[in-house]
């Protein structure tokens, strides 16, 4: 797989690094990558993953861009208020990288539709604040064999993961938390979407390319009030639904 002087001298911090280089940025280059949720981490993700090149983007999300969403979902101006955020957000991700092959999808994932949302999809990235859709998109990944990022923020915390097998998502959480938090209702500070969305992209660029040692089986949890880190081990429960 060639690439176009464009590319070349649009990739070429890449092109030199160790890690990655030619033949990592061609892995890029032929990745298609389903993003759940185009919100406060789904986003930023975006935006990098396209940047970096990769080959192509689905977009899922069935909602039009609010007011409320502008203090962190960055790939949206006000301009895009009431548009679907997928086409809004394809516009924006077309005009950073006119390489990327980016599809629309206005449509919220079920476990009815997952399996052809994410039809030929190399990974999924999730940054979706709905349990059953995140549920659903787990489910999906350990069907199709499909690596999962999992993405999450709240307040001024945030947590990444990456899934792909045992353990899964449902082995960390296996059912609706009684006392399930979205940002609509306790906050988030906007900056905390980039930290988080940022490290979902950096974990996606890592399983596509080959390059380090990527969150598999593990999920870092960020304090933003704090600037500490920490990463903690997901054990696969025997008795979990999906991957059990």
């Amino acid at each position: 797989m060639s690439f176009s002087d464009d590319e070349i001298e649009r990739y070429a911090r890449h092109l030199v690094l160790a890690e990655l280089g030619g033949p990592g940025q061609q892995r890029l280059k032929a990745a298609r990558v389903a993003i759940v949720g185009l919100g406060g981490v789904g986003a930023p993700a975006a935006l990098y993953l396209a940047a970096a090149g990769v080959g192509a983007l689905r977009l899922i999300d069935p909602d039009e861009v609010g007011l409320s969403n502008l203090q962190r979902q960055i790939a949206f101006a006000d301009d895009d208020l009431g548009e679907l955020k997928v086409e809004a957000g394809a516009r924006r991700l077309g005009g950073l990288n006119p390489h990327v092959e980016i599809e629309a999808a206005p449509e919220r994932l079920t476990a009815a539709n997952a399996g052809w949302l994410l039809e030929d999809c190399d990974l999924v990235l999730d940054g979706t604040d709905d349990y059953e859709t995140r549920f659903a998109t787990n489910a999906a990944c350990v069907a199709a064999g499909a690596p999962l990022v999992s993405g999450a923020l709240g307040r001024w915390s945030g947590q990444v993961g990456v899934f792909a097998g045992r353990p899964c998502y449902r082995c960390l959480v296996p059912g609706t938390p009684p006392d399930a938090e979205t940002c609509a209702r306790v906050g988030v500070v906007g900056a905390l979407a980039g930290v988080v969305g940022s490290m979902a992209a950096l974990e996606a660029i890592k399983l596509i390319t080959g390059a380090g040692e990527p969150l598999t089986g593990r999920l870092l949890i960020y304090d933003g009030l704090a600037g500490t880190a920490r990463t903690v081990g997901v054990v696969a429960d025997p008795d979990c639904p999906v991957c059990g």
